[in-house]
């Protein structure tokens, strides 16, 4: 039985403008972000505090926070891959911090120059510090479809992490195609998997259409009972760290389907296709997204 409602979370002004090698302006950033939260979208992953020279896009982090409706209906969170990031996060505001960690041993080398215990002990940092903060924090787990091959990641180590967290009190566990190279049959098991390692925490799934497979894992996540799923306007996206890696699944397109599936998102897909258009024409480049240019 499908659930009868999701929640998408659009990451396209963090995940997705940090892809860009044009600077993209700072008032720009801020519209985007108001588009999407009048177009009824619920959560924006509005921005990330992370070093501005390795991600210099993401350079003025508190003046596109400063900007926005922090106490209001719409929840604005913001990436924070080390305790710098999160100290940073708790004063501009922030009230759910989106905290990451790899869980393939040659990612984690190759990202962060650490090993996926080093990463989990600082994660473990990371979180007592948003306790203390009095912010919620959403756990990701990078590349749990694999990242040189498919399933290359071990699923019994992502299983053992997803157990040590499950009682950590984090407000969700963020499972990450990062590469792209989910199936629904990889999709069903590893999910199932972590599910029973975590029966209460609830499940987001971080989808990238890199092989063109985002929706129908949408589709199989959902027959698993997933119902929460991060997006990106038009697609835009990709990661700097991963080559070739393209943007998340497309925010319009996958609201329309699961509208279309009777699955309630309450966002207004002509007013999320409309903010596409008027970033393409700013960006000077398509996107991958697909009803941006038909509705």
């Amino acid at each position: 039985m499908l659930p009868p409602s999701a929640l998408l979370c659009d990451v396209g002004p963090r995940d997705g403008f940090q892809f860009e090698t044009t600077p993209i302006p700072t008032p720009l950033k801020i519209a985007t972000v108001r588009a999407l939260a009048d177009a009824g979208v619920p959560r924006i992953q509005a921005t990330s505090f992370v070093h501005p020279g390795k991600v210099p896009q993401m350079a003025d982090a508190e003046a596109v926070l400063a900007e926005l409706d922090l106490a209001g209906p719409t929840v604005f969170s913001a990436l924070a891959l080390n305790r710098r990031g999160v100290e940073r996060a708790a004063k501009a505001g922030v009230r759910v911090v989106d905290l990451s960690i790899a869980t393939n041993p040659q990612h984690a080398r190759d990202n962060v120059g650490m090993t996926v215990e080093q990463g989990v002990a600082e994660a473990e940092a990371m979180l007592a510090m948003c306790r203390e903060a009095g912010m919620q924090a959403q756990l990701g787990f990078q590349t749990v479809w694999g990242y040189a091959e498919a399933e290359d990641t071990p699923l019994d180590l992502v299983v053992e992490l997803a157990r040590r967290f499950a009682d950590a009190g984090i407000e969700s566990l963020s499972l990450a195609d990062s590469t792209g190279r989910a199936t629904p049959v990889s999709i069903r098991r590893r999910v199932r998997a972590v599910q029973a390692a975590a029966p209460n925490v609830p499940l987001v799934l971080h989808l990238h259409d890199t092989r063109g497979a985002g929706l129908a894992n949408v589709v199989a996540a959902l027959d698993e009972g997933i119902a929460r799923f991060d997006t990106s306007l038009g697609g835009l996206g990709g990661c700097p760290f991963i080559p070739g890696a393209t943007g998340n699944i497309a925010t319009e397109d996958t609201a329309a389907l699961l509208d279309a599936m009777g699955v309630r998102t309450g966002i207004d897909v002509p007013a999320v296709a409309a903010a596409t258009r008027h970033l393409v024409h700013l960006l000077g480049h398509a996107l991958p997204g697909k009803l941006y240019t038909l509705v």
